[in-house]
């Protein structure tokens, strides 16, 4: 759907479905050639991660199964088709001139959108407004960003499908960019709190990696410094939207993708070197604003307001209709919640030590903490 010839330039067609025709001969990108099944693995990369952003929203109070049915219809019917908008050559927005080298719109923009709509149909966590949510490990935040970061380079160098001097230009840019975007993030937070905060670090570095993502096969080294500084501060700002409009986005999933995909690809229509450009295809002209094709951010523009709306609109429908469905409501119930989904959807637990140590306390409420603490470490 996403591949296929497009003659409606919407979505594609069935002729690749189940793999047919995918095999290993090579197939010709620009100006590189892969085997076509090596592309397909690659593109089936993104359709696993970008919906697996989107569910981000929904943690602590979304019910297991119905996420797992709405990821497959969500994938099918939101991600395919913006996929195909944005990097099939029939699609319109690439026929437009749209340049997105990366995922800005198909996975940031759409997971963005879709957290958002998750959050306002799933309703607010229990206790949302009067306790308080905090990262339940920061050591655990500060290794997924390393993974993420190591993960980016091959989500955005690999992008050239080739082991060349344009993958490596598009790992410096997106690893400048990332680190840019932290430390602005970090000293945002710092001015307000005067802490050097790790967990404000790891969002900014979220925050440059998804900001340089459309741009990071269009743009060169300094202009990351850009993407990294105006992304942080961006998706820092966006965060508070969610305390002005009262929405419960667990993971702010809605500020750091969806604004900062927005962000990335304004930039890139102002970036977007016309020198870079041709290093994919000789023949193609324009650039960006740096090259006074001052219509390419109005393409930009046109193409992420199109994603943000499509998506959310397509998302907030699969969701109510799911949600009268029975068997499939996608909230699970105070109680579950309570006790926490690993527990009550999964039948495991993250931390069980610590399960185990309260569950003592209150058995031993006759003695004093400190004694209760010793015998269940003891334990």
């Amino acid at each position: 759907l996403a591949f296929g010839s497009s003659p409606s330039h919407f979505i594609g067609t069935f002729e690749h479905a189940f793999l047919m025709g995918v095999d290993n001969r090579t197939i010709s990108m620009g100006v590189t050639t892969v085997p076509s099944d090596v592309y397909a693995i690659f593109q089936c990369m993104f359709a696993a991660v970008t919906p697996a952003l989107a569910i981000g929203s929904a943690a602590e109070r979304g019910r297991i199964i119905p996420m797992i049915i709405f990821i497959f219809v969500w994938t099918t019917l939101v991600y395919d088709v913006i996929a195909c908008w944005t990097w099939n050559p029939d699609g319109w927005a690439a026929r437009l001139g749209v340049l997105d080298y990366a995922g800005g719109t198909p996975v940031h923009i759409a997971s963005g959108s879709a957290a958002l709509a998750y959050a306002i149909v799933l309703g607010k966590r229990n206790g949302h407004g009067t306790d308080e949510f905090k990262p339940h490990n920061v050591a655990n935040v500060v290794l997924g960003t390393a993974l993420l970061w190591f993960g980016w380079f091959g989500f955005n160098g690999g992008s050239a499908l080739a082991a060349n001097g344009r993958a490596a230009m598009a790992c410096v840019v997106t690893n400048l960019s990332a680190s840019v975007g932290g430390l602005t993030w970090c000293l945002l937070d710092f001015r307000l709190e005067k802490k050097l905060s790790a967990l404000g670090f790891c969002s900014g570095a979220v925050a440059g990696l998804v900001s340089i993502t459309p741009g990071s096969g269009y743009v060169d080294y300094p202009a990351a410094v850009a993407f990294g500084f105006l992304g942080g501060l961006a998706c820092n700002m966006a965060v508070r939207l969610k305390h002005i409009f009262n929405y419960d986005d667990a993971l702010d999933v809605f500020a750091v993708h969806a604004v900062g995909g927005f962000v990335g690809n304004l930039l890139t229509g102002i970036f977007a070197s016309q020198s870079i450009i041709k290093m994919i295809d000789p023949t193609q002209t324009g650039g960006g604003w740096i090259n006074r094709n001052w219509i390419q951010i109005a393409y930009q523009l046109t193409d992420s307001v199109a994603g943000m709306a499509y998506s959310f609109l397509m998302t907030f429908a699969i969701l109510w209709i799911m949600d009268k469905i029975p068997g499939l409501s996608i909230r699970s119930d105070p109680e579950s919640e309570a006790r926490g989904l690993d527990e009550s959807e999964l039948g495991e637990l993250a931390y069980y030590h610590v399960d185990r140590l309260v569950c003592h306390t209150k058995r031993t409420s006759g003695h004093d903490y400190a004694d209760s603490v010793k015998q269940a470490t003891i334990m």
